[in-house]
C-alpha cells in the first residue's frame, strides 16, 4: 500500500484512498491497554481483527446499518468512505464488567436492569474520559439530533449483534462505537472486534477479548481466533 498516510493510531494506519471519497484502513499487530501505557506486536492480530469486524460491519448492512465499509482490500485492509469522525464514542453495556464494575461497586459480570448507554470524549491526550449530552453540545462535538441518532444506531446494532452472537455461544457483554459524518449522513465507522467489545463463552464465561491482554490472561491470539472460528462457523 503506497498511498499517504494520514494517520497511525494505536492499532490501524488511515491512508488515502484513490480518490477523494475514500480512505484505504490498514489494521496493526500493535496491542494497547490502558491508553498505550501497556503495548506489545501480536503477530496475526490485525488479520484476526480485520476478518472478523469485516463480517459484523457486513451481517449489520445487510440489516439496515449504514457504514463506511466499501469493500475488502486485502486480509488487513479495507477500502472506507471518507468520514468526518465525531469524536464521541458510543459505549453500549449489557452486562457489569470493566471500568463500569470497578467505578460503581457492581461485581463484574452482573446482570443490568436496563441496557446502558454512554458517550465518552475520543481524545487519547485525555483519556477519553465520560461525557454527557449537554456538555457534549456545549463543546460542539456533536448536536442533540446526532446524539440521538447514535444513539438509537448503537441500541439497533446491540440487538443485532447480541443475537448475532448468542447463537454462536458468545455473549455481547459492552462494547463501544465511532460514527462519521459522510455525505449528509451518519455512518458506522472504525472497527468492531474483540479489540472494541468485551465477548464472553456464553458456558464459561471465558473472555474472548482484549482482556485477555489488560489482564495478562494469556493466549489473546487464541480468544481471538476462537471468536473468528465461531462466527464463520469453521
Amino acid at each position: 500500500m503506497n498511498q499517504p498516510i494520514i494517520y497511525e493510531g494505536k492499532s490501524k494506519i488511515v491512508c488515502r484512498g484513490a480518490d477523494d471519497e475514500s480512505y484505504i484502513i490498514r489494521y496493526k499487530d500493535t496491542a494497547t491497554a490502558f491508553n498505550g501505557e501497556k503495548k506489545e506486536e501480536l503477530a496475526g492480530k490485525g488479520k484476526l481483527n480485520a476478518a472478523i469486524s469485516n463480517i459484523l460491519f457486513e451481517h449489520l448492512a445487510q440489516n439496515g446499518i449504514q457504514t463506511h465499509l466499501i469493500r475488502v482490500l486485502d486480509d488487513t485492509s479495507i477500502l472506507v468512505k471518507q468520514s468526518e469522525i465525531i469524536l464521541v464514542e458510543v459505549i453500549v453495556r449489557n452486562i457489569a464488567a470493566g471500568g463500569f464494575s470497578k467505578k460503581y461497586g457492581v461485581e463484574e459480570g452482573s446482570p443490568l436492569h436496563n441496557t446502558v448507554t454512554e458517550f465518552s470524549y475520543k481524545s487519547d491526550q485525555l483519556g477519553d474520559p465520560l461525557i454527557n449530552d449537554s456538555q457534549i453540545t456545549a463543546i460542539g462535538l456533536a448536536t442533540q439530533a446526532e446524539l440521538d441518532y447514535m444513539k438509537a444506531q448503537a441500541l439497533m446494532i446491540n440487538d443485532l449483534l447480541a443475537a448475532f452472537f448468542r447463537k454462536r455461544r458468545i455473549i455481547l457483554v459492552d462494547f463501544k462505537l465511532e460514527f462519521g459524518r459522510c455525505q449528509g449522513e451518519i455512518i458506522l465507522c472504525d472497527e468492531i472486534s474483540p479489540d472494541s467489545c468485551r465477548l464472553w463463552d456464553s458456558e464459561t464465561n471465558e473472555k474472548l477479548d482484549k482482556d485477555r491482554f489488560r489482564r495478562d490472561l494469556g493466549d489473546v491470539l487464541g480468544g481471538y481466533a476462537d471468536v473468528l472460528r465461531r462466527i464463520t462457523g469453521q
